[in-house]
C-alpha cells in the first residue's frame, strides 16, 4: 500500500474535484480540500464528475491552509504548478519520510497557491513538463493523475525490485 494523499487547495471546479474524487477511491488515496471552496459539496456537477464513487471517498475538508498544515512536517509535503522549473520527475515523493503521509498539493485552476506559499515551500515545487507552444497548464484532475501514478509507479519499481 502507500501513504500518498493529494491535498486540492481552494478547488475551484466542481467536475475537476468530482474526477479526482473517482481517482482518490479508485487508487485508495486520502483527499483534502482545503477552504475556500468554489462551489457547494452537494453540487450536481461533482456528483456526476465523481459518479457512484464520492460516496465511498476518504474525504477530510479544511477551513483554511493552516487547520491543514499546522500538525504536518514540512518535508512530507510536496507542491506542484507551473511557477517553477523543477520537474515532477525530480520529486523524491518522500522517499525521506517513512510510515507517514506524503502530501502531493495542487492550487487551484485559477490562481494557484497562495503567494505565501510559493514562497514559503520552493524548495518544494515542482512542475509537470509541457511540450506544446500555446501552453499555460494542464487541467488539475489531469495534473493529479499524472503525479499520484508517477509516485505509484515508483512504489511499485521498489517493491518488484525486492
Amino acid at each position: 500500500m502507500h501513504n500518498f494523499e493529494i491535498v486540492l487547495y481552494s478547488p475551484q471546479i466542481p467536475q475537476n474535484t468530482g474526477n479526482i474524487g473517482r481517482l482518490c477511491v479508485n487508487t485508495s488515496t486520502k483527499l483534502h480540500l482545503i477552504k475556500p471552496l468554489g462551489f457547494s459539496l452537494d453540487e450536481k456537477y461533482i456528483k456526476r464528475a465523481g459518479m457512484d464513487y464520492w460516496k465511498h471517498i476518504n474525504l477530510q475538508i479544511h477551513d483554511s491552509w493552516n487547520n491543514f498544515a499546522s500538525n504536518r512536517k514540512k518535508e512530507s509535503m510536496f507542491f506542484f504548478s507551473t511557477k517553477t522549473n523543477k520537474s515532477f520527475w525530480d520529486c523524491p515523493y518522500g522517499s525521506n519520510v517513512i510510515d507517514e503521509p506524503v502530501y502531493l498539493i495542487f492550487g487551484n485552476e485559477n490562481k494557484g497557491l497562495s503567494p505565501e506559499l510559493y514562497e514559503y515551500y520552493t524548495d518544494q515545487l515542482y512542475t509537470i513538463p509541457m511540450f506544446g507552444e500555446h501552453c499555460r497548464s494542464y487541467n488539475l484532475a489531469n495534473s493529479v493523475s499524472i503525479v499520484l501514478f508517477e509516485g505509484l509507479r515508483r512504489i511499485h519499481a521498489k517493491v518488484t525490485l525486492l
